[in-house]
């Protein structure tokens, strides 16, 4: 018998081997005793605090990443606000115990792409919705976008660009 929190399960090793073996698009990994960093399938990086790294056991180490990767395979999403959201309401029924998680590493990236895209917007006297129009896209993803809510494609950006008489290119940080 295990202890996982306050969750007891009974397990045999060759069935704790299968379920860990199952694949995740999802990866997560152990930083230290109270961190474990967690790569979704879009590549953006996530951090855990959590105690999955302070377990004696590596077989109860393996099966709280792999819970805690497929929670994020789950409950993936574009919109990085509502995965979060999901993963919290789920992790508690799951038995798996978080005690806070990050945005990802790209939410400061999207929020000043959108804050860019609603000053450039603001700027030519264009409404949000005269734009989602012209660009092609939902007016409620504009507003996710502009509000660094979605993670937006390089197709879509490069529609709102054209829109706004604008180019994608790289620039010199």
């Amino acid at each position: 018998m295990a202890t996982l929190g306050n969750t007891y399960f009974f397990m045999m090793d060759k069935d704790l081997k299968k379920i860990v073996g199952i694949g995740s698009k999802s990866k997560a990994r152990v930083v230290d005793a109270k961190m474990v960093e967690v790569t979704a399938p879009d590549g953006e990086v996530f951090l855990v605090f959590c105690q999955v790294g302070a377990y004696l056991s590596e077989d109860t180490r393996k099966y709280e990443l792999h819970l805690i990767e497929t929670l994020f395979d789950k409950n993936f999403s574009e919109d990085k606000e509502l995965m979060i959201n999901n993963i919290w309401r789920e992790s508690h029924t799951w038995g798996v115990f978080f005690l806070g998680i990050s945005s990802g590493d790209r939410h400061g990236e999207r929020i000043r792409i959108g804050c860019r895209i609603r000053q450039i917007r603001e700027e030519r006297n264009i409404e949000a919705r005269d734009l989602a129009k012209l660009a092609g896209i939902d007016a409620a993803n504009l507003s996710r976008i502009e509000n660094g809510k979605y993670s937006v494609g390089i197709d879509i950006l490069s529609k709102i660009a054209a829109v706004l008489g604008k180019k994608i290119d790289f620039v010199d940080l």
